[in-house]
């Protein structure tokens, strides 16, 4: 099943009709337009351009506002009642994007399409006037999709000064500045607890580069693995150098949880095959602290045979330290993601189907998710939906849970979003 952001007219133009006497012209209603399936987009939508100096006015950005009937307010509160209502900051969303062809839900396609092909520029100046277009409730939508941009680009001064517009507007509380990961550092018996979950890319480092700051400042850190899934080749190198500076520098680093991500890092890597080195330092790195003397040589000789080079030494380890404290981490066995979602396949949720009755994807640690990928997240889901299995797409921001609806994912999985 592939998906096209792009809309078709459900019904053909009539055909010319004969010339005959003039007659006063009927008001041609244009058809309701309807997602249908077509060939997937191939290159990014061009960038919009948008003249900085106009001002904006109280119509500014609406499509079709006055033909278009606007939604009542019991329309965007959620219920418990069911899945069908629409999308807020509820903790159940459940978007219909076929009736939801005014002139708001238009808009929000087009807010949420320009993000995830990385054009936040044009997607903050709609969303902008958006919030001024679409006074009191009406607007609450673009104000969520505004202030989850606003976090995703990390502009906390704008965000703040904004949290007062919209208290003021929709005579509610705003939602409160969540930029801090889960994997954020906090106290803990003296060392900082810090976890590291889902798939690290380049795009989405920002928690390798807080372990960094930690490490540099001589921070006694203890780091649960216990739901990393993997990392690309540049975080590998740059989790490597950081292990191997804290151990030079004397700075206690405990890693916890490690035995999966141990085992699939070590799969990944064949002897003979001369990519991924940053990954081999990785591994070698994580055998010197929690593998044996042995298991370390074996895979250091496969190093020097592969790359040519002298791999690192065995280094004897220090007396051992009491036992770490124990903290009470909320695990659960969700499938967690983490940073950027680029040309995602999403191979590896086949096992993660298999293996639950009911697979839980947290997204909470996702800032954006691309159009290709949401396309080919359900594809992958949409089989085990035929087969009458539920599963749980848990904590996506207000933009990537807009784009799941726009993409049909509503209908394939069950997608609770965060009360904001």
């Amino acid at each position: 099943m592939v998906f096209s952001f792009f809309k078709k007219q459900s019904q053909k133009m009539p055909e010319r009709q004969a010339a005959r006497p003039r007659a006063p012209k009927p008001e041609v209603v244009p058809p309701k337009p309807m997602i249908e399936e077509a060939e997937p987009l191939s290159t990014p939508l061009p960038d919009l351009e948008f003249n900085a100096g106009v001002q904006s006015s109280p119509t500014a950005g609406k499509s079709a506002v006055a033909e278009a009937p606007k939604p009542a307010l019991a329309d965007l509160e959620f219920t418990n009642d069911g899945f069908d209502d629409d999308f807020t900051e509820s903790s159940v969303m459940g978007i219909d994007v076929e009736h939801g062809g005014d002139a708001i839900q238009s808009d929000i396609e087009h807010v949420v399409v320009l993000f995830a092909n990385g054009q936040d520029a044009a997607a903050r100046t709609l969303l902008e006037n958006f919030v001024r277009a679409y006074p009191g409730v009406e607007g609450k939508r673009f104000w969520f999709l505004l202030f989850d941009l606003l976090q995703a680009v990390g502009d906390r001064a704008t965000f703040e000064k904004l949290a007062v517009a919209f208290a003021e507007a929709c005579e509610t509380s705003p939602p409160a500045w969540r930029r801090e990961q889960p994997a954020a550092a906090k106290k803990a018996n003296g060392e900082k607890l810090f976890i590291l979950q889902g798939v690290l890319t380049a795009e989405g480092a920002q928690p390798v580069t807080e372990l960094a700051n930690l490490i540099a400042q001589k921070i006694a850190v203890n780091v649960d693995c216990g739901k990393l899934i993997g990392c690309d080749d540049d975080v590998a190198g740059q989790l490597a150098e950081l292990l191997s500076t804290a151990r030079r520098k004397g700075v206690a680093v405990t890693l916890t949880s490690i035995d999966g991500f141990l085992a699939r890092l070590n799969e990944r890597l064949v002897a003979g095959e001369m990519t991924r080195a940053t990954t081999w330092l990785l591994l070698l790195e994580l055998l010197q602290r929690h593998g044996t003397q042995e298991a370390f040589e074996e895979r250091a000789v496969d190093y020097a045979v592969t790359f040519e080079l002298s791999p690192p030494s065995w280094e004897a380890k220090p007396a051992k330290r009491a036992a770490a404290p124990q903290y009470d981490l909320p695990h659960d066995d969700a499938y967690y993601f983490s940073g950027e979602l680029k040309n995602c396949r999403f191979d590896d949720l086949v096992k993660e189907f298999e293996v639950h009755e009911l697979p839980v994807l947290d997204f909470s640690g996702v800032v954006r998710m691309d159009f290709f990928s949401a396309g080919q997240l359900v594809n992958r889901i949409a089989p085990y939906k035929a087969k009458g299995r539920e599963i749980v797409i848990r904590s996506p921001n207000h933009l990537i849970a807009e784009l799941m609806a726009v993409v049909g994912l509503n209908k394939q999985a069950r997608i609770i979003v965060p009360k904001s």
